[in-house]
């Protein structure tokens, strides 16, 4: 009865929804190996969970909505699932998209454009590095061959098997069945070749201590012909800013020697970091990212529009100028990279909402603080319960 009229005395009242994804690893209401979504409704006036749905469907959200009915402004993430139910049962609500989530789709658009144009910076990384030590030649190693880790040949075998069956016509959704992978992960190894694939697993290795004064130990090998000692070329780099042991420059000399030393590999930011360094506000930079970030700038016609086109998105979130939406989006339209495109033309088909989250303050950040406590029942539950059950206890305030 109580909660009844909690939910009668909240009928006019704002709904906020967010989306969560349950795995088998943290969510005790995963029906089944994979992922299963649940969705948790928050009154944005009261701070309270007003219900939780087993899923996120539009079917059962739309039923939600027609039993209590009232809502006024509905803020949610960019599942459709909620637009379309909100569009059947809640006419005249009005959407509200969340701008952490705008932001979150914006850096996934631009790490992707980083990603595709990695050969721009491992191009100019390689050339400063030719002339970082004038009037020595290069050392001239073997071409470079992928060493047999244990992630460069995971990603072989796994792109072999998703292709696989790809061939055999299964589903997106099959294939992350079958296989326990991310449906994200399967579309990646679908429609990205195998080289780049391998060359991002290549990337992900640590280069060490040395790794950035490889280059410079080459060609004074060269340069000396093999007839230098490794005490010596100690304290050449540790003018450099080297802080290893002398042991580890005595090594990479005795593969040197011995013609067994790997190629080395240009020192370039992950597409990631370089994301991180555009997305965030540009005085939070230090100098010496700020400097990084304009040699990949340099570097990358691609990265450059990209940053751009990025800085002003989310000037336009964080000043909540949502009349500025379209013109951003009719930019990046014309001849932004192909990511950035397809987050303006994702920008373009829920324009309403996206206008409203950057124009109005409401946003579902006071429901992250209820999905941690939902994430510490289910991690409590784990096995134990039933979805009523839980249900029941998150209803229950503490």
């Amino acid at each position: 009865m109580g909660l009844r009229r909690v939910i009668v005395r909240l009928r006019v009242r704002r709904y906020f929804c967010d989306r969560k994804s349950c795995s088998h690893k943290t969510f005790a209401f995963a029906f089944r190996k994979g992922c299963t979504y649940g969705t948790v409704l928050v009154d944005v006036e009261a701070g309270r969970v007003v219900d939780v749905l087993p899923d996120r469907t539009s079917e059962t959200f739309a039923a939600w909505l027609a039993e209590h009915l009232g809502a006024e402004i509905i803020c949610r993430d960019r599942a459709s699932a909620y637009t379309k139910a909100v569009k059947e049962a809640a006419p005249d609500a009005l959407e509200v998209a969340d701008r952490w989530h705008l932001l979150q789709n914006l850096s996934a658009a631009v790490e992707k454009t980083c990603h595709q144009h990695r050969d721009c910076l491992r191009k100019r990384a390689e050339e400063e590095t030719v002339t970082e030590v004038p009037d020595v030649a290069p050392m001239l190693l073997p071409s470079a061959e992928l060493p047999r880790t244990q992630i460069i040949e995971r990603t072989r075998h796994r792109y072999e098997d998703i292709h696989h069956l790809l061939e055999k016509r299964w589903t997106i959704s099959a294939i992350a069945r079958r296989l326990n992978l991310d449906r994200k992960t399967v579309r990646r190894f679908r429609d990205t070749d195998l080289d780049e694939l391998l060359a991002s697993a290549r990337d992900r290795r640590p280069s060490g201590v040395l790794g950035p004064f490889k280059a410079y130990l080459n060609a004074r090998f060269t340069e000396a012909q093999g007839q230098v000692s490794g005490t010596r070329l100690s304290l050449e780099i540790q003018a450099r800013g080297y802080r290893g042991s002398r042991q580890v420059v005595r090594k990479h000399l005795a593969a040197l020697r011995a013609g067994t030393a790997e190629p080395v590999r240009a020192d370039i930011p992950s597409p990631r970091k370089i994301t991180s360094w555009i997305v965030r506000p540009r005085e939070t930079l230090t100098k010496r990212q700020d400097e990084r970030l304009l040699q990949v700038r340099l570097a990358c016609p691609d990265i450059t529009w990209a940053c751009d086109l990025a800085r002003a998105f989310a000037d336009l979130v964080r000043h909540q100028r949502g009349h500025l939406l379209l013109e951003w989006i009719r930019q990046a339209e014309q001849d932004a990279p192909k990511p950035m495109k397809g987050f303006a033309g994702f920008l373009r088909q829920d324009l309403d909402a996206v206008t409203a989250g950057l124009t109005l303050p409401w946003s579902s950040g006071v429901v992250e603080g209820h999905v941690n406590r939902v994430k510490t029942l289910k991690r409590a539950m784990y096995g134990r319960a039933s979805f009523e059950l839980l249900r029941t206890r998150i209803l229950t305030q503490p």
